[in-house]
């Protein structure tokens, strides 16, 4: 019988690193899965506890979309800072369907067509290492459908998409930094 470990040791370092790799890729892959999952479970559309800044009053709204995004805030150097972000992201919901694009605007439209703008009224950094949670209101909506009656969204639990810590080299240089957040879409309760 060959004992794996001796032959391991015998091939030497390079072989011991690639194995420490792969074990630490695994693992970060298995993380991210778990997170995901948790981001995604059920269909739960109770309003989520957030700080008073970003707060929808339940008494008068309650939730009627929850979508789960992943994309990029996007930055462009102009050569003195990074302006921006514009998000390039696409929302699912608890099965993995596609809910949602978001993109300028900040714009949400469903893969029927429905479309909402919205404009941020307020904001709060809860992670420094992320972009703010904030509320937006609509100022346009289009077409019928899910985003048709949008009294506010949220945007909360983000994860990454701040704008890089080093200066740009070459004005007009974009930065798609990656990032993550759930999406709260309001409408007036009818209670």
């Amino acid at each position: 019988m060959i004992n794996e470990t001796s032959v391991i040791k015998r091939m030497g370092s390079p072989v011991m690193a690639a194995i420490n790799a792969a074990k630490i890729a695994v693992a970060a892959l298995a993380l991210l899965a778990s997170v995901s999952l948790t981001a995604l479970a059920g269909n739960d559309n109770r309003a989520p506890e957030v700080p008073p800044e970003i707060a929808v009053d339940s008494s008068t709204n309650k939730v009627q979309l929850h979508g789960f995004g992943v994309g990029f805030q996007v930055y462009t150097w102009d050569g003195l800072t990074w302006t921006g972000p514009v998000p390039d992201a696409t929302l699912f919901d608890s099965e993995g369907n596609v809910v949602a694009d978001h993109f300028a605007g900040p714009s949400w439209q469903s893969p029927s067509g429905s479309l909402v703008v919205g404009t941020v009224t307020g904001k709060i950094i809860v992670d420094q290492t992320a972009i703010p949670w904030v509320r937006l209101v609509p100022v346009r909506t289009v077409g019928p459908g899910v985003f048709a009656d949008v009294t506010f969204i949220q945007r909360i639990n983000t994860v990454g998409g701040k704008a890089p810590e080093t200066n740009g080299t070459v004005i007009g240089q974009v930065a798609k930094v990656p990032y993550t957040a759930d999406y709260f879409f309001y409408r007036a309760s009818n209670d």
